[in-house]
């Protein structure tokens, strides 16, 4: 029964995972979400002298403090160093895509001017929050990273499992102590408000392409239901050996991984063939491996 899912599943997920992994993809994905977390810092986090946290929120720090150049290129010179951890501690290819996004994000913070005539510091930091998240969001998404924080972060994680949250936690706390002396305390909350909105929604970005949902199928129709599951949803599966509680009798329990937009068709299909099935859904954040996703390697 599981010979067929060769044979259906073997050219999509793989074309589809090569396409993931393209470089104009990640270029693509870089560009996009670079120019919009520069919008977004330029028209509502500089006009409020918020602080955005990571690296950029340390450029703006010393902006505000001594007006010296801009934060775009502070943030530019700042990430120098970082950039030669990175050629030598993480890879070439992480190195080549985070320059990239450092330096699309310095130019598009310096070239474009999109006026956001917010008064109000909660409505800007809320703006600004979501705006910056989905940006992040979608350059995480790629082979690269934000430059920044994100390089001491991911090396740390590679190499001793330190998560990429606890990294940010402890820069930001340092430069939030640091923010005490030069901001009042008003800016400094809807800076961590900020902070914490743009947290929320890189990941609810990273989670709409990434998230999955685990179903466990009984029925005493198993195998009409897994027949229509490999051709109607071309979604693989794999039979798990159980056994009923009352009667002990052995069946097939079969385990298969959909996501979002294909869960309704499969609870139709296992309904269709059995009025008494039984669905259990669990959700998933990553799949890897399989025809699902790689594993990302940077």
């Amino acid at each position: 029964m599981l010979e067929p899912i060769k044979s259906v599943l073997g050219k999509g997920p793989t074309l589809s995972i090569s396409f993931g992994y393209s470089v104009w993809w990640n270029l693509f994905l870089i560009s996009t979400g670079s120019v919009i977390s520069a919008i977004a810092l330029k028209s509502f986090a500089v006009p409020h002298e918020f602080l955005a946290g990571g690296i950029f929120g340390l450029a703006s720090l010393i902006y505000y403090s001594y007006g010296v150049l801009t934060p775009g290129w502070l943030y530019l010179i700042l990430n120098i160093p970082l950039f030669i951890f990175a050629w030598f501690k993480v890879s070439r290819r992480f190195f080549y895509y985070s320059c990239y996004a450092t330096i699309v994000t310095t130019i598009a913070y310096e070239v474009l001017t999109i006026a956001m005539p917010v008064q109000n510091q909660m409505y800007a930091a809320i703006a600004c929050g979501a705006l910056v998240g989905l940006g992040s969001g979608m350059v995480l998404h790629s082979l690269g990273s934000n430059g920044g924080l994100d390089v001491i972060a991911v090396y740390l994680f590679q190499k001793f499992n330190i998560g990429v949250g606890k990294v940010y936690i402890v820069f930001n706390v340092i430069i939030f102590s640091f923010s005490l002396l030069e901001l009042p305390l008003d800016i400094i909350i809807a800076s961590l408000i900020l902070v914490f909105i743009t947290s929320v929604v890189v990941e609810q970005t990273l989670s709409m392409s990434n998230q999955r949902k685990v179903v466990f199928i009984i029925s005493d129709n198993i195998d009409m239901i897994c027949h229509d599951i490999l051709h109607e949803l071309k979604q693989s599966g794999t039979f798990l050996k159980g056994q009923g509680a009352y009667l002990r009798e052995d069946r097939n329990v079969l385990m298969t991984v959909v996501n979002n937009l294909q869960l309704k068709k499969l609870e139709e299909i296992a309904f269709r063939h059995d009025e008494k099935v039984l669905l259990i859904v669990e959700n998933t954040f990553s799949v890897i491996g399989s025809s699902f996703s790689r594993r990302k390697v940077y």
